[in-house]
């Protein structure tokens, strides 16, 4: 069973993708959101999963795909009602990831006062880099994230502008749902946020550490 459960493969197996949104102040106001005061949480299911080599689709009822670049808090360890000050000890290690929003059914789920499940949750919304070992990220508050489309520098960000940090999230979030091995935590995105189109090229890294290029096509 060991060798089904390789943790270099999360998105093989891993049960659940817990989304952080509005947690960078810049990006928060950039879509007109209030500067949360507590995390604003939404779900992905493993099926959004979709790793180098294929492409994001778009979904056929959007027509305003955003991307969002994130890191990515793989779980190693799980837990319930996890201390902040236990939380390091439950990463197993990080990736870097694409929350890819259809914008246009996100503000329509807004006005109408809807779950965010069309505009966040459809196959491909999650991108995802090769599994990053937590040896190659000293302080996870402080790293250098990027993507440009077509080579164009879109997004750059730190995670040290997070408002909710990754301690205080694994912590807050296993207080409601239960983390188990194999889950992704996605972080929250900075400012810069646009719309991609059919056949644009997405390309987003970690500072000196890891970057991956993902299509995008329509169905």
């Amino acid at each position: 069973m060991a060798s089904a459960r390789n943790i270099n493969r999360f998105w093989e197996w891993g049960r659940k993708i817990i989304c952080v949104g509005r947690n960078y102040a810049d990006h928060a106001k950039e879509l007109k959101n209030a500067v949360p005061t507590e995390p604003v949480l939404f779900l992905k299911p493993p099926s959004a999963y979709v790793t180098e080599g294929s492409s994001i689709m778009v979904p056929f009822y959007s027509h305003n795909l955003h991307h969002e670049v994130e890191l990515g808090v793989v779980i190693g360890k799980g837990g319930t009602a996890i201390p902040q000050n236990a939380a390091m000890d439950h990463i197993a290690g990080y990736a870097l990831c694409l929350d890819m929003t259809a914008r246009d059914v996100q503000d329509e789920c807004k006005t109408k006062g809807l779950p965010w499940t069309l505009a966040k949750a459809f196959n491909t919304s999650c991108p995802v880099s090769e599994f990053i070992t937590k040896e190659k990220i000293a302080d996870p508050g402080n790293v250098k994230i990027w993507l440009k489309v077509n080579d164009q520098l879109r997004q750059e960000g730190n995670t040290s502008q997070m408002i909710f940090s990754i301690p205080f999230l694994i912590s807050y979030i296993s207080e409601i749902i239960t983390l188990e091995e194999g889950d992704l935590i996605l972080t929250g995105t900075p400012k810069g946020v646009s719309s991609v189109q059919e056949h644009d090229e997405l390309q987003a890294g970690i500072e000196g550490i890891v970057s991956v290029k993902f299509r995008v096509h329509r169905p």
